[in-house]
């Protein structure tokens, strides 16, 4: 009975935060989505209305939304995988035995995430500039002609993919040198007297022992990624013709430019199911695969 009343006082601080900070909000949200809460309620509370479901049927009408949600889950499904692949590959380039300066390089790839995103985003805007940008500079070069990264529908969700790729790989990147560091080196030689070869023991030994870490990341980069604002935002403003514009960011113009917050809260709560799905999808693929 100590203990477990023990147990109580010391999780109650947390659990007082969790409730505070997120469960009253959350639950504040879900009760926002059913009414119409706009800039006439903000002025009295008294012209809110509870209009049910209302929020969610128009929005499931609204072309607007399911082009975001194309957007968002292209930028989800190439982005993500290809972060955690460049992560992968960099993490055991990092890693090998006949890597030197190992601390130096590992702080160089994970730079970019401790950046300000809205400052690599004006960075990169730049580079992207169709006559006097990096990128096509360095095309020019080969004999390529200059590509209108952020104005042509085609390439502004591929540009906008490796910039997120560039500052979000570091952080994945550090996960996987720190799960490659806890394979016991025992296997790798258990291997070698087998004869696999060095792919071999890649396939075999290290993808397996990292499936934990697999699951972890790609929970977490499918999360980020299904939320991701700010390189529209600062880079292309949604366009060009709603090419590169995601969830989040209609749910920012509803809430705070037409200051419908009830039809924003509702978008958030859609969204919130989409990386639930996701979420969930990731682990049961993880647990069938053991």
């Amino acid at each position: 009975m100590n203990e477990r009343r023990a147990a109580i006082l010391f999780l109650l601080p947390a659990l007082t935060v969790i409730l505070l900070f997120f469960l009253l909000p959350v639950c504040a949200s879900l009760l926002l989505s059913l009414t119409d809460f706009d800039l006439y309620a903000l002025a009295d509370i008294h012209n809110i209305r509870l209009i049910a479901f209302r929020n969610y049927s128009e929005l499931l009408g609204n072309p607007l939304f399911w082009k975001a949600l194309v957007n968002t889950l292209y930028f989800t499904v190439v982005g993500g995988p290809l972060t955690v692949i460049v992560a992968l590959a960099t993490a055991l380039l990092v890693n090998t035995r006949v890597a030197r300066w190992k601390p130096l390089f590992r702080t160089i790839y994970f730079a970019p995430v401790v950046t300000t995103i809205v400052a690599v985003a004006v960075v990169w805007k730049y580079l992207y500039h169709p006559r006097f940008g990096l990128l096509n500079r360095g095309l020019e070069l080969i004999g390529i002609g200059p590509i209108d990264w952020l104005g042509d529908p085609k390439w502004a969700m591929p540009a906008i993919i490796l910039l997120a790729v560039w500052k979000n790989f570091g952080y994945t990147m550090i996960i996987f040198v720190a799960a490659l560091q806890a394979v016991p080196e025992e296997l790798y030689e258990a291997a070698r007297i087998d004869g696999a070869n060095p792919l071999q023991q890649f396939r075999h030994v290290t993808l397996p022992m990292l499936s934990p870490t697999f699951v972890f990341v790609g929970i977490i980069t499918a999360i980020g990624y299904l939320q991701f604002f700010p390189e529209p935002y600062v880079m292309t403003r949604g366009g060009p013709v709603n090419s590169t514009l995601s969830v989040v960011m209609l749910m920012y113009e509803q809430g705070f430019k037409w200051w419908n917050m009830g039809y924003a809260a509702a978008v958030a709560f859609i969204l919130f199911l989409f990386i639930a799905a996701a979420t969930i999808v990731q682990l049961k693929a993880q647990r069938s695969a053991r």
